[in-house]
C-alpha cells in the first residue's frame, strides 16, 4: 500500500526518536491496513506477546469491583476523567451484572449474578460491527483479533459508537487534556484530541513490549486472565474447557472475546 503523508511523517517522527532518544520499538515499523505499527520485536531485545486470537477471562468468583484494573488502564493511556457522566471517557469500568447479563439474568437462579460489580470492557468482537460502519477505516481488526481505533483517521462521525451494541467507545466531545494531570500523564502514549472516538485496545503497547495488559497484571485477585484463545496450553483456553462461562449477547453475531466465570 502506499504511504501516504501521514505516515511518512510518523515515519521521520520514530527515526528521529529512536536514533537520537530511547528507543520504545525498533526505528523501523510494518504497515497494516495503511498504518505504521510497531515491530514485533522491542528495543531491549524482550519478545513482544503474541497470539492468534487474544482473549479476556473475568472471573467474577474473585473480582470484588475494586476497580484497581480501571486505576491502571485509564493512567497507562491517558484516559481523561469528567465527572460529568454526559462527556465521560472510559475505556474499562464496573457495572452490575444486570445491566450488562440482561439476557442471562432474566433466568431463574440469576440472582447473585445480577448484583456483582462487574469490570466491562470492548470485547473485542470476532464480527465488529463496528469495523463494518467505519467509513474511514479509522477502526479496524488485526490478525490477532485486536479491534484497534486510530484517532488520527477518526473524523467523529461517531457511527461505531452507533454500531456497538455493547457501549464500549467513548467520544471526546471536550478536549481529554483538560480531564488530565499533564504532570502525571503517561508519556510513553499519546493523548488524543477533541472529536475523536476511542476505547480499550487489549493494551497492544504493552503486548508489543513483552508485557501483559495494565489491567491484568493490576488486579489484586488475579480475576483477570489474558491469553491466546485458540492455544490449548494457555491459561485462558484451559479455564474456557473447564469452567462455566458466558459472554455478552451472544445472540447478535458478534462473537465477543471477553468471557465471565460464573461456576
Amino acid at each position: 500500500m502506499k504511504t501516504d503523508r501521514r505516515a511518512f511523517l510518523k515515519v521521520c517522527g520514530l527515526a528521529a526518536l529512536g536514533l537520537g532518544l530511547k528507543p520504545a520499538v525498533d526505528v523501523f515499523a510494518r504497515e497494516e491496513n495503511g498504518l505504521l505499527l510497531p515491530q514485533a520485536k522491542t528495543s531491549t531485545g524482550k519478545a513482544a506477546l503474541t497470539a492468534k486470537k487474544w482473549a479476556m477471562v473475568v472471573d467474577t468468583t474473585k473480582c470484588d469491583g475494586c476497580n484497581a484494573c480501571q486505576v491502571a488502564c485509564h493512567a497507562a493511556h491517558n484516559v481523561p476523567h469528567f465527572e460529568e457522566e454526559k462527556i465521560e471517557v472510559k475505556w474499562i469500568w464496573t457495572e452490575k451484572g444486570e445491566r450488562i447479563f440482561f439476557e442471562q439474568t432474566a433466568e431463574a437462579g440469576a440472582a447473585k449474578l445480577r448484583q456483582l460489580p462487574l469490570p466491562v470492557l470492548c470485547n473485542q468482537c470476532d464480527n465488529p460491527p463496528c469495523v463494518k460502519v467505519c467509513p474511514t477505516q479509522a477502526t479496524f481488526k488485526r490478525e490477532d483479533g485486536i479491534v484497534m481505533m486510530d484517532s488520527h483517521r477518526c473524523i467523529g462521525c461517531r457511527y461505531c459508537m452507533v454500531a456497538c451494541p455493547y457501549g464500549a467507545r467513548s467520544f471526546n466531545a471536550v478536549d481529554p487534556r483538560h480531564g488530565l494531570d499533564m504532570a502525571k500523564a503517561n508519556p510513553d502514549f499519546p493523548t488524543r484530541t477533541r472529536g475523536v472516538v476511542e476505547k480499550c485496545n487489549f493494551c497492544v503497547d504493552r503486548l508489543a513490549k513483552g508485557n501483559a495488559p495494565a489491567c491484568v497484571e493490576a488486579c489484586p485477585k488475579k480475576a483477570l486472565l489474558f491469553g491466546d484463545v485458540e492455544d490449548p496450553n494457555s491459561e485462558v483456553r484451559k479455564v474456557l474447557n473447564s469452567r462455566f462461562t458466558i459472554r455478552r449477547r451472544p445472540s447478535l453475531g458478534t462473537g465477543p472475546q471477553i468471557h465471565y466465570v460464573v461456576g
